[in-house]
């Protein structure tokens, strides 16, 4: 599999693992089935998956302590991806807050949720609208000056975003929303690509319509003989060797399946005409 390296020195194959499904309905509270949670990260590190995602936000903190309970002590190599600066109002609920005493204290208790000193990776997990852009990157910096972040991220933000937040310090990775059906940051990804910024495409699969066997990929997936959901991940790949998708899931058998994308060979002709297809009808 191909790899991408975060910030110059943090190097994953490109296909990690979303723990946000892995909460309880509305991304909150606990999972159905924890052990089942568990068992897929452990096994998502045993077929080389370097990259775990998650965030406070998560549960609030269940995402966090679930990899934490599957993966510590972790493997030398694996990158710990996490988010503050989101707080939760409900299932579903999401609002939020970047003054730079609440993200320092986002940070120090994913540190310890975590089991770890230095989070490799870590994200402003959306632009607080009423604090200014800079404060909030530059909290961010400080924690790194201070040895508790290595890598800064941000999520949901635009290509002026991040030229704002790079007048304030280096970025290693942004986590927008995007995939077969929802483009609308292809700008921000092409920004990315030529700064060497990580791209870290969320809900790849649209929450699942791209994977389903009667979804609108079903057909196409049958002439490559492969399955929705590879296609759609390997149609993400293929758009840019910045893009690193964190395709989430409850299940062993999905995540090896998400994780064989990286095998199916496309065409540069074959992946215009999928976005073509796309546009053309409007999805």
């Amino acid at each position: 599999m191909d790899t991408f390296t975060f910030g110059g020195e943090l190097t994953v194959p490109r296909l990690g693992l979303g723990a946000m499904r892995m909460t309880g309905p509305g991304i909150r509270g606990p999972p159905a089935d924890r052990d089942a949670a568990v068992a897929v990260l452990r096994r998502a590190v045993d077929l080389g998956v370097r990259l775990i995602d998650t965030a406070d936000a998560y549960g609030p903190h269940i995402g966090e302590e679930l990899v934490a309970e599957a993966l510590h002590p972790y493997p030398s190599d694996l990158v710990i991806s996490a988010k503050g600066g989101l707080t939760r109002q409900g299932p579903d609920r999401w609002h939020a807050v970047g003054r730079p005493e609440y993200l320092r204290q986002c940070v120090e208790m994913s540190l310890r949720r975590l089991r770890l000193d230095c989070l490799d990776l870590y994200h402003l997990h959306r632009i607080d609208p009423l604090v200014p852009l800079e404060d909030q990157v530059g909290a961010l910096a400080e924690l790194r000056t201070e040895g508790k972040i290595r890598h800064i991220g941000l999520s949901e933000v635009d290509v002026e975003e991040i030229e704002r937040a790079r007048a304030v310090t280096d970025i290693a990775a942004v986590q927008n929303i995007f995939n077969l059906t929802r483009q609308r940051y292809r700008d921000t990804l092409d920004h990315c690509t030529e700064a060497g910024i990580g791209f870290i495409p969320f809900f790849p699969l649209g929450v699942g319509r791209l994977a389903r066997h009667d979804g609108p990929l079903a057909t196409t997936a049958a002439t490559h003989r492969t399955t929705p959901a590879q296609l759609a991940l390997a149609r993400l790949l293929h758009l840019s060797p910045a893009v690193v998708p964190i395709p989430g899931t409850t299940s062993v058998d999905h995540l090896t399946t998400n994780l064989a994308s990286a095998d199916l060979p496309l065409t540069d002709s074959e992946v215009s005409a999928l976005g073509r297809a796309w546009t053309d009808t409007g999805a």
